[in-house]
C-alpha cells in the first residue's frame, strides 16, 4: 500500500496562477534495495547470490553498451528501454541538426504484466480536510406506554 499525504503550494503559472493548488504525495518513498531483491530471487531459484549480483550488474553493462549504441533493450517481462532525445521546435526546417535535440532521456516502457502489478497498488491518502466530524448520535426516546399494555 502506498499512503499519501495533502500537500499545498501556489501556482505560479497557467490559468490558476495565484492560486492555492492541492495535491497528493507519497508520505514515503518505499525502497527495494539491491540486497533485498538478492535475497528474494535467491528464495525463488536455485542460484547463489553472486550469481545472482554477478547477473544483475552484466545486465546493467549490457544495457548501457546498448543503449550508448542507440539500440533499444528488451528485459523481456519487464519490458524495454531506449533512449530519448527530445527536440526543440524550430521555425525552419534547415535549422533542424543534432545541436537542437536537448538532453537524452532514458524511457522505461513497462510491458502488460508490470502495467498491471501497478494498477494493483492499493493507495489511501490522509486528508484531513475529508475527515468527517463524529456523528451525533440521535437522541433516543423513550418508549413510555400510555395506559398500560393493551390484552388482545
Amino acid at each position: 500500500m502506498v499512503e499519501f499525504e495533502v500537500k499545498s503550494k501556489k501556482q505560479t503559472i497557467e490559468k490558476k496562477k495565484g492560486q492555492t493548488v492541492y495535491y497528493a504525495v507519497p508520505k514515503s518513498n518505499q525502497h527495494m534495495t539491491l540486497d533485498s531483491l538478492c535475497d528474494m530471487i535467491m528464495d525463488e531459484t536455485s542460484l547463489s547470490r553472486g550469481d545472482v549480483m554477478n547477473t544483475l550488474i552484466t545486465l546493467g553493462k549490457m544495457a548501457c553498451r546498448s543503449l550508448k549504441m542507440g539500440a533499444s533493450v528488451d528485459l523481456g517481462d519487464l519490458g524495454s528501454l531506449r533512449v530519448y532525445f527530445p527536440p526543440k521546435m524550430m521555425d525552419n526546417q534547415k535549422d533542424v541538426t543534432a545541436a537542437t535535440l536537448k538532453k537524452p532521456k532514458i524511457v522505461f516502457t513497462p510491458k502488460n504484466r508490470m502495467r498491471e502489478a501497478a494498477n494493483a497498488v492499493e493507495v489511501s491518502v490522509d486528508n484531513p480536510a475529508r475527515k468527517k466530524e463524529p456523528a451525533k448520535e440521535p437522541e433516543k426516546k423513550e418508549n413510555k406506554e400510555e395506559n398500560g399494555p393493551v390484552a388482545g
